[in-house]
């Protein structure tokens, strides 16, 4: 069975820098779509990026593209999120997801984390805060 574990996370200042990660178990960590998304206070959630493990290939939302990084090690089946320039529209609860099932985007209510739960054959993290502060 899927199983993530998630880390990092926590309380910054406006413009600083976070580095989440997420540990995956239970299935083959190359062929599979693992992202993240998060939950703002307003309980809205937005997809903010994903990685399919099998070719490397990121998407990533327009909210953050060139301040968050995603990637992967195989050899770890971790995948990590970088997050740079952190503004206080990023607070929210970050979750790392996983889905064996194509295709891997952001969209909204991509199958590896726009339903209520997780997909079949997929998986979400406990869930880490993310505070930043203006």
């Amino acid at each position: 069975q899927l199983q993530l574990e998630e880390s990092g996370g926590g309380s910054v200042e406006e413009g600083g820098s976070l580095k989440l990660s997420c540990a995956a178990s239970g299935y083959r960590f190359d062929a599979m779509c693992m992202g993240w998304f998060r939950q703002g206070p307003r309980n809205e959630r937005e997809g903010v990026a994903a990685v399919w493990t099998g070719t490397g290939s990121t998407y990533y939302a327009e909210s953050v593209k060139g301040r968050f990084f995603i990637s992967k090690d195989n050899a770890k089946k971790t995948m990590f999120l970088q997050m740079y320039g952190l503004s206080p529209e990023d607070t929210g609860v970050y979750y790392c997801a996983a889905d064996p099932t194509p295709p891997c985007t952001v969209s909204r209510g991509a199958r590896w984390f726009g339903g209520k739960n997780p997909p079949a054959g997929g998986a979400w993290g406990q869930g880490t805060q993310v505070t930043v502060s203006s």
